[in-house]
């Protein structure tokens, strides 16, 4: 038997009138996106949490959450800006797996510009105070090696990460989304600051590339609303002689 293909959903921008219709009815995108103005008023909001690299790497390097779960401090080389993927921390139902990443296209180098590379000094420095404050008041904490990790310094749970992200999205007053569509989102941004899908496919370990441009890459408002402007002013394109436009009267 052959059954036909499924549908995939596609990612939707959380605009004005979509945020509204949720509202007042509580409907919402199965993958939902934030434009460039709510992840920045997330990432504002959300500046002090423990968490802040991790929100931080999700939503602008688009790891996913078992890399981020899994990453620890050997994998980054914050002097030439580089992260490397090379474990993931996954779930079957409350238990806790590590292994290899998702696949061999998921094994990848990620380039990180000099603001993440800042966000994450600052994630080290305060996970060696937190732990030597622990240590000096005589409780245990473990030097894992991970990024992120409990006060107690062991890795995170994957589902808690999930939690924690719904928790803070409330908090903020801002519409819901789930972990993985800061992913989307990731994409989406790359995409509207003209990197090619090649790139973008890369930074996201994807193994075909049809899948980072059919489905992971939306096209954001202010992208949209440019593309629309030119292609109904051909004047404004190079090398094409300016045209008579009718008067507003």
């Amino acid at each position: 038997m052959e059954l036909p293909p499924r549908e995939r959903p596609q990612p939707e921008v959380w605009t004005e009138a979509r945020v509204a219709e949720w509202k007042a009815t509580g409907e919402r995108p199965v993958i939902a996106v934030w434009t460039a103005a709510q992840l920045a008023s997330f990432l504002d909001y959300v500046r002090g949490d423990t968490l802040y690299a991790l929100w931080w790497l999700i939503a602008l390097r688009g790891l996913r959450r078992g890399e981020a779960a899994g990453l620890r401090w050997v994998d980054i080389d914050l002097h030439e800006g580089q992260l490397s993927v090379v474990r993931q921390r996954t779930t079957a139902g409350y238990d806790v797996h590590e292994g290899p990443p998702k696949s061999a296209a998921s094994r990848r180098q990620v380039a990180l510009d000099k603001h993440t590379v800042q966000v994450l000094r600052q994630q080290r420095e305060r996970q060696q105070q937190r732990r030597a404050r622990r240590l000096g008041a005589g409780m245990v904490c473990h030097d894992s090696g991970y990024v992120f990790t409990s006060p107690d310094g062991l890795p995170l749970h994957p589902g808690y990460l999930t939690q924690r992200l719904r928790l803070l999205v409330d908090r903020a007053g801002l519409p819901p989304i789930r972990l993985h569509d800061l992913r989307h989102g990731a994409a989406s941004l790359a995409h509207s600051a003209n990197a090619d899908i090649k790139t973008i496919q890369h930074q996201l370990g994807h193994a075909n590339i049809r899948v980072t441009a059919d489905i992971y890459t939306t096209v954001l408002p202010p992208a949209a609303r440019k593309v629309a402007r030119k292609a109904t002013r051909p004047d404004e394109h190079p090398g094409r002689k300016p045209h008579a436009r009718a008067s507003d009267g």
